[in-house]
C-alpha cells in the first residue's frame, strides 16, 4: 500500500515508519518538523515528505494513497495548557479537516492516533472497555473525543476510519520525548540519581511500548475492512495498568544508584484510569505485544547510558513544551504556531 503517515518526524512516527517499510509499504511523510534537529542516538533514513502545517492539508496532497496514518497533534497536556484553543485547532479542527481531505481524495482507509487519556478521570476500581463514558481532564483528551465523534460521522462504503486509543507511551525513539512518565523518570533516574514522582504516585495509568503501538497500527491497516471499520480499540495489555508509584519503584530496581523522590507540593493527578485491552485481542488475535514496563525501562536505561543524557537535555531538546517555547522565543513560529517565512530558509 501508499500510506501518508502524519507526524512521521515524531516520536512514534520514528519507530512506526521503518516497521511500515519492511512490512512492504511505501511510506510518505507529512510533518510541520518543529522537532527537527531534536533527534535521539541513531537516526532515520530520509523518506518522501510533505513539509506542511496540518491546517493546510488540501485533497491535492492526498490523491493516490490507500491509507492514511494520522499521528500528527501537540502532543501532551502542557502543551495543550499554553494555549489551548491552539490544541482544539489542531488536534480537532485541523484532524478533521485532514479526514474530510483523504475521503474527497479518495482514500479508503484512515487510522486516527487517539488516547485512552479521553477516559480521562474514573475510579480505579474499574478497568475500562471502549464503551466506557468520556472523561477528559485536559485539552489534548478533549480533542481526542472531538475527533473520534466528528469522523466517526464520516464513515461509509468508501471511507474507513479506525480510532487506536493508545495507552500512555513509552520507550526509545530517534524522536525521543523526555516528557511521557517512563521515559522521564528513568531519565531523571540516570541524570540525577533520583526516581522524580510529580504527583503523589497513586494515580493509575495504563502504559505501552511504542513499538506495540506501531505494530498495531500495522496490524489494523492488514486487517479486514469489515474488523476495523469506524471501530474503537484500545491499544495494550490489561496486564500493563500501573500506579506510578510502582513504575517508579521498578525504576528504582533497575537503575543503580538511585531512590525515589516526590516533587515539592506533589499531590493527586486528576488523570486516573484503568484501561481493559480485551477488544483488540480479541479481533486481531495475531497482534501479539511484545514489551512490558519492565523490559521499556531496561530498555531506556541502557539507550540513556549509551547517550550519557543530561538533565538539560530532558528539559530541553527532549521536552515538547521547552522546544515550543525555544521557537517562539526565537520567532521562528508565530503564535499561532505557524512557521515564520523570515525563518523558513533557517529550518
Amino acid at each position: 500500500m501508499k500510506v501518508l503517515v502524519t507526524g512521521h518526524n515524531g516520536y512514534i512516527g520514528g519507530v512506526l515508519v521503518p516497521m511500515f517499510e519492511a512490512a512492504g509499504h511505501e511510506v510518505v511523510g507529512l510533518d510541520t518538523f518543529f522537532y527537527e534537529g531534536c533527534g535521539f542516538g541513531a537516526q532515520n533514513r530520509e523518506i518522501p515528505a510533505l513539509r506542511l502545517d496540518l491546517r493546510q492539508v488540501e485533497p491535492r496532497h492526498l490523491a493516490g494513497f490507500d491509507a492514511v496514518v494520522h499521528l500528527a497533534a501537540l502532543s501532551n497536556d502542557p502543551l495543550g495548557d499554553l494555549d489551548p484553543n491552539l490544541t482544539y485547532d489542531i488536534n480537532h479542527l485541523a484532524s478533521v479537516r485532514l479526514a474530510r481531505a483523504a475521503k474527497a481524495a479518495g482514500v479508503p482507509r484512515f487510522l486516527f492516533s487517539s488516547s485512552c487519556s479521553l477516559y480521562g478521570a474514573a475510579s480505579p476500581e474499574e478497568c475500562l472497555t471502549e464503551a466506557a463514558a468520556f472523561n477528559p481532564v485536559t485539552a489534548y483528551g478533549i480533542s481526542k473525543v472531538r475527533v473520534e465523534q466528528d469522523v466517526a460521522t464520516l464513515a461509509d462504503a468508501y471511507f474507513s476510519p479506525t480510532f487506536l486509543r493508545n495507552a500512555t507511551a513509552y520507550g526509545v525513539s530517534p524522536r525521543l520525548r523526555g516528557d511521557l512518565v517512563v521515559n522521564n523518570l528513568v531519565g531523571y533516574a540516570f541524570a540525577t540519581g533520583e526516581v522524580l514522582i510529580k504527583s503523589d504516585g497513586t494515580p493509575w495509568r495504563p502504559l505501552v511500548h511504542i513499538r506495540d503501538i506501531s505494530k498495531a497500527f500495522l496490524a489494523i491497516l492488514h486487517a479486514p475492512r469489515e474488523s476495523v471499520h469506524n471501530e474503537a480499540f484500545n491499544i495494550g495489555l490489561t496486564s500493563e495498568n500501573y500506579q506510578i508509584r510502582d513504575v517508579a519503584s521498578m525504576v528504582e530496581g533497575i537503575v543503580p544508584n538511585c531512590r525515589v523522590a516526590y516533587a515539592e507540593g506533589a499531590g493527586p493527578d486528576l488523570r486516573c484510569y484503568r484501561v481493559d485491552f480485551g477488544k483488540v485481542a480479541r479481533a486481531l488475535p495475531e497482534l501479539q505485544f511484545e514489551w512490558t514496563v519492565q523490559r521499556g525501562i531496561e530498555e531506556l536505561y541502557d539507550a540513556y547510558r549509551t547517550a550519557g543524557i543530561t538533565v538539560e537535555a530532558l528539559q530541553g531538546r527532549y521536552l515538547r513544551i521547552q522546544r515550543i517555547r525555544d521557537l517562539l522565543g526565537a520567532g521562528r513560529l508565530d503564535s499561532a504556531l505557524r512557521w515564520q517565512a523570515v525563518a523558513a530558509g533557517a529550518r
